[in-house]
């Protein structure tokens, strides 16, 4: 039996945490996307603390789902910098990188993060 989209994501999520680790020095970026909006973290796995999170909702701005994306991976960014967190490992959540993912993923390099 084919798996349903959920638990594809999910199993692809798993295979990408295998290797994929946030620490203190270099926290993971994990992001996850729903139908109506877009949520990202920054997460140091050790310790098992957020360290700064930004999501669609929080924002409350006009605009496609894509723009929203852009703008809370300007957001993520800018909460880090200010935290003295410059540099990230990048956890799509199973996601395929494109659209939404993308778009959170370029924003957040052009704001400043580097992954």
């Amino acid at each position: 039996m084919t798996p349903s989209k959920r638990q594809a994501r999910i199993r692809r999520h798993s295979r990408i945490r295998m290797r994929v680790a946030g620490t203190a020095s270099v926290p993971r970026l994990a992001i996850y996307r729903s139908n109506t909006g877009v949520y990202a973290q920054v997460i140091d796995d050790e310790a098992g603390k957020t360290l700064a999170s930004a999501s669609a909702l929080s924002l409350k701005t006009k605009g496609t789902k894509s723009e929203k994306s852009a703008l809370v991976g300007k957001e993520i960014a800018k909460i880090a910098l200010e935290k003295n967190i410059k540099k990230v490992v990048f956890d799509r959540g199973g996601f395929l990188y494109t659209g939404r993912v993308k778009a959170l993923a370029d924003a957040a390099r052009e704001a400043g993060l580097e992954f």
